[in-house]
């Protein structure tokens, strides 16, 4: 994404308020000529009103708008007075707009507006340039495709990165993150829990730096140390062993004890395959009792626990996420490899099958503070990867976590840090 300048365009952008009352007796349908499109963070914004032209000033919904920018938005209907609340370079930005008036309050100072509020067709509308500069957004008007461009300000969330597969390289990223995962077990095909697979291994020393120190000073940096657990289901032995009371036992002893003595923040279950050759609902039971038995273990310890799954949109439907939601602290939505099968080269994964997988979650009751949007570093490039993080903010996700930490060199990692930031939650 090409980041744009502040606009300086005299447009006026239209910002939906519920009660209002309507003047004005233009139709929409005689309002747009052409059809307005709306572009947030590079990904087209569907409103419920689309936006309209009326003397050549754009107008939008402001309650969507604002909705999907995380600002607080309140309307007092006695006085048309619009009252909103937002989060500007880590401080609180207040703004009062009345209708019909030609300035509006921002934290307690007058400010002059391009135009007053109005409300038309029960829509209160503001200048766009004011909305861009107060609440830190950049706004600008493409003529050439008739859009609204809108790129959101860079925000706090939960960021979490991967540690595996030749990621020591780049282990001092660990101090950009809230949590790291550490990709060190997994399970055999007789279903038992090993630290010797062939890809997820517990690591040697190099030199002074053990896979105990990378652990201990992950979390003295800030960044939680979660204990990945990873198995694929290919030769079925990930239902083997969510099956069998005693390999089932075993492991869940296995990853209370290796997360104990390693003093692990947290534990991370990479469970993958289920539902596609076996039966759904039955494998979703399995996983769910599996889960709820480990997580009473490590609550002992008080130790948290994540789930990484597979999107909803996805041909595997052995996971029953708002159950999974409820038991563990969060679940990291896997929204990559949607690309076909056999695609060797990286390439991007599709916005649209990304944002479908947020909304099925939503829809299927999983709270937005339970999700952190996965995001594969392999397929995305640096001028796409703010896509990704744009609809983490667009839709009020906890946060991010990127596969993997071998692919985050310095080019990633000023393209992430340019659009979020590391929230910096005691540990």
């Amino acid at each position: 994404m090409n980041r744009l300048r502040k606009s300086t365009v005299a447009t006026v952008i239209g910002l939906t308020i519920l009660g209002g009352t309507s003047i004005g007796s233009f139709s929409s349908a005689a309002a747009v000529k052409p059809e307005i499109n709306i572009i947030l963070d590079d990904i087209p914004l569907t409103l419920g009103t689309k936006p309209l032209l009326y003397n050549n000033v754009n107008l939008v919904p402001f309650r969507a708008l604002a909705n999907n920018l995380g600002i607080s938005v309140t309307w007092e209907a006695k006085t048309k007075t619009i009252y909103a609340e937002s989060q500007v370079d880590g401080a609180t930005r207040k703004v009062v707009l009345q209708v019909g008036k030609k300035t509006a309050t921002v934290d307690g100072k007058t400010v002059a507006l391009l135009a007053a509020p109005m409300i038309v067709d029960n829509q209160t509308l503001i200048p766009l340039g004011f909305f861009g500069t107060q609440f830190g957004a950049q706004v600008s008007w493409n003529k050439a495709t008739n859009s609204i461009i809108i790129v959101s300000p860079k925000k706090k969330m939960h960021l979490r990165a991967f540690y595996a597969l030749k990621s020591f390289a780049n282990r001092d990223r660990i101090e950009a993150m809230d949590s790291v995962a550490f990709g060190w077990t997994r399970l055999t095909e007789d279903g038992e829990l090993t630290l010797k697979g062939k890809d997820f291994y517990w690591p040697e020393a190099a030199g002074e730096i053990t896979p105990e120190s990378l652990v201990t000073d992950a979390a003295s940096k800030g960044a939680k140390p979660y204990l990945m657990v990873f198995s694929g289901d290919d030769k079925g032995e990930l239902t083997k062993m969510l099956s069998d009371e005693t390999l089932r036992s075993n492991a869940i002893d296995n990853i209370v004890r290796l997360t104990r003595d390693n003093s692990f923040g947290g534990v991370l279950l990479d469970f993958e395959g289920l539902g596609w050759k076996l039966d759904p609902k039955a494998q979703q039971k399995l996983l769910n009792d599996f889960v709820r038995a480990l997580d009473k273990e490590l609550n002992d310890l008080n130790v948290e626990l994540s789930l990484a799954v597979p999107p909803p949109n996805s041909d595997y439907k052995g996971y029953d996420y708002k159950t999974l939601a409820s038991i563990a602290d969060d679940l990291v939505v896997m929204a990559h490899d949607y690309n076909p099968k056999g695609t060797l080269d990286p390439k991007p994964e599709p916005n649209a099958k990304v944002e479908e997988a947020i909304q099925l979650l939503l829809k299927a009751g999983v709270a937005k503070d339970k999700i952190i949007l996965g995001i594969s570093l392999w397929s995305e490039t640096t001028s796409t990867v703010d896509d990704k993080l744009g609809l983490a903010k667009r839709y009020g996700l906890k946060g991010a976590s990127f596969w993997r930490l071998s692919f985050y060199g310095p080019e990633f990692a000023n393209a992430i840090d340019k659009v979020v930031e590391r929230v910096g939650e005691s540990q």
